[in-house]
């Protein structure tokens, strides 16, 4: 069974097959082997127990009833609002009001910081490895704005170890220079989406510059004013299998009704075929 809709973007008209969608999250084994950023604990899950009831079938419960501990920001693929930086914001739920977005989808290398002249805050040091405006001007330079709404990063090379990479302790991720995000601004990318844990450097003095500037927030600053672009998202974490070609998506944010700066999430790219 198909399900069909039809979406007119940037002027042309296209046709989506919704039972086709591509899924870019990391699905989260709680016991198993899982991705982790900044030496949090890992997520885990244990049967609830009340009084004589275990919420286990295996040790003889009625039924399943786990119990779960986590951090989104930490132990998987994740979508936060602009309340991971202003204590006055909404929470990821209500912030966005939309699940589907016109995006593009595009693999890049990551620049040594050796051979990089692009600023970053604090600046950036030798190891470090940023995804570069030069690289982004290169790789959406055929596409329009209208196509931009909600961009999606593969960083390369694209082992499947980023499924369980313990950021920190196996190596450091790269991230986004300060022209990046110019870039993607002057683009109007409003939903960015990365297979890194952060688009800001794992240890960069608090600054979180990168996140500051996607939301239009003063630098250290954590109040929203009525300037901040608070409809914003950033998913990290996410990994796009190579079988996924670069191009044109219809991409997805489905995010629980969490209270919450940020929430896991379960992004989903669909192919769009103009009609």
């Amino acid at each position: 069974m198909s399900f069909h809709g039809e979406f007119v973007i940037g002027g042309s008209r296209y046709r989506v097959d919704f039972a086709k969608a591509l899924d870019i999250a990391i699905a989260l084994d709680f016991s198993g082997t899982q991705p982790n950023h900044f030496g949090a604990a890992p997520a885990t899950m244990e049967p609830m127990r009340a009084g004589g009831f275990v919420g286990d079938t295996a040790q003889g419960g009625s039924c399943n009833v786990p119990e779960i501990r986590l951090n989104p920001h930490c132990n998987g693929t994740h979508t936060e609002s602009l309340a991971h930086i202003a204590h006055n914001a909404a929470p990821v739920h209500l912030a966005l009001t939309q699940s589907l977005h016109p995006g593009v989808l595009v693999s890049l290398v990551p620049v040594a910081s050796e051979a990089c002249a692009e600023a970053y805050l604090p600046a950036h040091q030798p190891g470090d490895r940023l995804i570069t405006r030069a690289a982004l001007e290169q790789a959406l330079a055929d596409y329009a704005d209208a196509q931009l709404k909600a961009l999606v990063i593969r960083s390369l090379p694209n082992s499947r170890d980023k499924l369980g990479f313990r950021y920190g302790e196996d190596g450091f991720p790269p991230f986004l220079s300060l022209p990046a995000m110019a870039y993607l601004l002057e683009r109007g990318v409003e939903h960015l989406l990365v297979d890194f844990p952060s688009v800001d450097k794992m240890y960069d003095e608090g600054y979180l510059e990168v996140h500051h500037r996607f939301w239009n927030i003063p630098e250290r600053a954590h109040l929203a004013g009525p300037e901040a672009l608070s409809h914003k998202s950033i998913t990290e974490l996410v990994f796009v299998p190579d079988t996924i070609a670069d191009g044109f998506y219809l991409v997805e944010l489905s995010i629980p009704a969490f209270l919450l700066d940020a929430a896991p999430s379960r992004p989903r790219l669909y192919a769009l075929e103009i009609c």
